[in-house]
C-alpha cells in the first residue's frame, strides 16, 4: 500500500473577551467558487517547530503576537484528494489562543494574502456560526459544536479528534 503525503499544518483558534472566533476567509478558486471559513494558521516550515510556526502565521496573517504557549485543544487529519494542494490531505493540529478584541492586520501585503487565498479575516459570534445557512462553508464543517465545548468545558485533557 502506498504511503499518503500529508501537509502538517498548525491553526490557531483565536477567541476574544466574547468569545467570538476569528476566522480568515479563504477563496478556493480549484474549488470553482468555494469558500471556506477557517482559522488562522499554515503549514510547518522544515526544521520549525509547531508552535514556531503557529506564532509565525499568527504575525503574517493577522499581527499577533504571541509569547506564551498555548494549549493543544484539536487534532485534524483529513485524507482527501485536492484538499490540500500537492497533498494527499492535511493534518492540522489547533491550538487556543486568548485576547482582546482587534483588528487583524498582518505583516503580509494584500497581494501575499491573496496568493494564500485570503480575501478578508472576521470576528464570529459562536451563535452566528452555529446559525449560518449561508453558502461559505467552515473549517472544521461542524466548527460550531467543538467550539462551543471548548467554549463551556474549557481545554480538554488531550486533544480534541475532529473530523473533516
Amino acid at each position: 500500500m502506498p504511503s499518503v503525503s500529508l501537509r502538517r499544518s498548525v491553526r490557531a483558534i483565536v477567541l476574544d473577551e466574547d468569545d467570538c472566533i476569528l476566522l480568515c476567509r479563504f477563496a478556493i478558486p480549484k474549488l470553482a467558487g468555494t469558500v471556506l471559513w477557517a482559522t488562522p494558521g499554515g503549514g510547518i516550515d522544515p526544521g520549525e517547530t509547531p508552535l514556531a510556526a503557529l506564532r509565525r502565521e499568527l504575525l503574517e496573517e493577522v499581527g499577533l503576537v504571541v509569547r506564551s504557549d498555548p494549549p493543544h485543544v484539536w487534532h485534524q487529519e483529513v485524507v482527501a484528494p485536492g484538499h490540500a494542494e500537492g497533498y494527499d490531505g492535511v493534518i492540522n493540529d489547533y491550538f487556543l489562543v486568548r485576547t482582546v478584541n482587534f483588528s487583524p492586520r498582518g505583516t503580509l501585503t494584500d497581494d501575499q494574502l491573496a496568493a494564500e487565498h485570503i480575501s478578508s479575516m472576521r470576528w464570529w459570534h459562536p451563535n452566528e456560526v452555529d446559525a449560518y445557512v449561508g453558502p461559505d462553508r467552515f473549517s472544521p464543517r461542524d466548527l460550531a459544536t467543538p467550539l462551543t465545548a471548548l467554549i463551556t468545558s474549557g481545554v480538554p485533557t488531550g486533544p480534541v479528534r475532529l473530523g473533516l
